[in-house]
């Protein structure tokens, strides 16, 4: 089970957009997500006419490592490390070690 996932609410801890917040897009497979606002470069293209695609300077979101963004915790208005809980019905979990509060409901 992953500790972060698509559409969780993250925060930057390190690097050059620490303390940006934004909601992961995509999980990649080698520890890698995509967040929303967060690492933006600038990928030059060539124009595509056959698929319609003008040339010129696109901004967009680049990916950044998981050991480098935390789940942000809404009661706490801070960044919060992740633990699995196994319920009583043997569902799992995740919650906020700090308050123990289920993440997933």
């Amino acid at each position: 089970m992953r500790k972060i996932r698509k559409g969780d609410d993250v925060i930057v801890i390190t690097g050059k957009d620490k303390g940006k917040r934004g909601a992961v897009l995509q999980v990649l497979v080698n520890d890698r997500v995509v967040v929303e606002n967060v690492n933006i470069v600038k990928r030059h293209t060539k124009p595509n006419p056959a698929r319609n695609v003008p040339g010129g300077i696109i901004e967009k979101e680049s990916s950044v490592h998981i050991s480098n963004i935390a789940l942000f915790n809404p009661v706490t208005k801070r960044a919060d490390r992740v633990a699995i809980k196994v319920l009583e019905d043997g569902r799992k979990v995740r919650c906020f070690k700090s308050n123990n509060e289920v993440v997933d409901v």
